[in-house]
């Protein structure tokens, strides 16, 4: 049974693992991969492709000209690995650049730009809206910031961070609990792929610049790990936060449907490196396509 194939492969890996995968544009739906597809699990940076969703809603809707201008001060910028608090000047770029670093390099800094701009409220009437009930947004990257720091009686994100990956420390912080954080189901989160997929959360022109940033992701340690296929086109959006470890993507190969595949973790061990991890990410996606696409699809 290739569910339990794929709770094999997270258990060698040393996490825990929800999984969700199906094709697209089928009518009737047809058969999906199901490994405990309706729990709550954390979203980590997963969340900004429903803010980028909400911010093109605004792009089409008038109220915000995708090529108009702000200016960002690195300084007073979330902290992050990559991105715009990298920088050490200030930078002006349009809406839609910044959303390009969003997506292409889970920028935290443009993602909290964006969600100041667009208002969480927008976002949560997205998933109402469009049914995403398993789907809740707190906040940013930069709610996540203060609630580490608080919870972890540190003064700097790095050292937050840094206390969270740390092994030897035993916390518990609500940023691992998708009852206290922004959280999802990986069925929601194939939902919104399909969404984007058939041009129906926003429009066609709308969804194409969406799908166009997510196949731009520059990581491939993750899903596009089991794909190393020169035809295989993998749009994906990763998510990550100490012991938690997610993607979501479409995985298309020419001439077949393409499938909607979610994968969502959480490690025993919190290093800030988990290639075991990410591996397993990687075959659990493949197990799925590739037992998806045994169906003629």
């Amino acid at each position: 049974m290739i569910e339990q194939r794929i709770r094999d492969v997270f258990v060698d890996a040393g996490t825990a693992g929800w999984l969700h995968a199906m094709p697209l544009h089928r009518t009737p739906p047809g058969r999906e991969v199901d490994v405990d597809a309706d729990e709550p699990v954390v979203m980590a940076s997963v969340y900004k492709l429903v803010l980028l969703v909400a911010l093109c809603r605004r792009f089409e809707d008038g109220l915000l000209d995708p090529q108009s201008t702000v200016r960002v001060n690195p300084a007073s910028c979330t902290p992050g690995p990559t991105g715009i608090s990298t920088f050490l000047d200030p930078i002006t770029m349009s809406w839609r650049d910044l959303a390009a670093s969003m997506m292409t390099v889970s920028d935290n800094a443009a993602a909290d730009v964006i969600l100041g701009e667009v208002g969480l409220d927008a976002v949560q009437r997205l998933l109402v809206e469009e049914d995403l009930t398993g789907t809740r947004i707190i906040g940013g990257t930069a709610d996540v910031a203060a609630t580490l720091m608080r919870e972890t009686g540190t003064s700097t994100t790095a050292q937050a961070f840094a206390l969270i990956s740390d092994n030897d420390e035993v916390r518990t912080v609500s940023a691992y609990n998708p009852v206290y954080t922004s959280a999802t189901t990986p069925r929601d989160m194939t939902r919104l792929l399909s969404l984007i997929w058939s041009d129906a959360v926003v429009s066609a022109e709308q969804c194409a610049f969406i799908r166009r940033l997510m196949g731009m992701q520059v990581w491939s340690h993750r899903i596009r790990a089991g794909f190393p296929f020169g035809d295989v086109r993998v749009s994906g959006k990763t998510g990550t936060i100490g012991a938690v470890r997610n993607e979501i993507a479409v995985v298309e190969y020419a001439g077949e449907l393409p499938i909607a595949v979610a994968v969502f973790t959480f490690a025993a061990r919190a290093d800030l490196a988990l290639p075991a991890v990410d591996a397993a990410i990687a075959e659990a996606a493949r197990l799925a396509v590739t037992d998806l696409r045994s169906g003629r699809l």
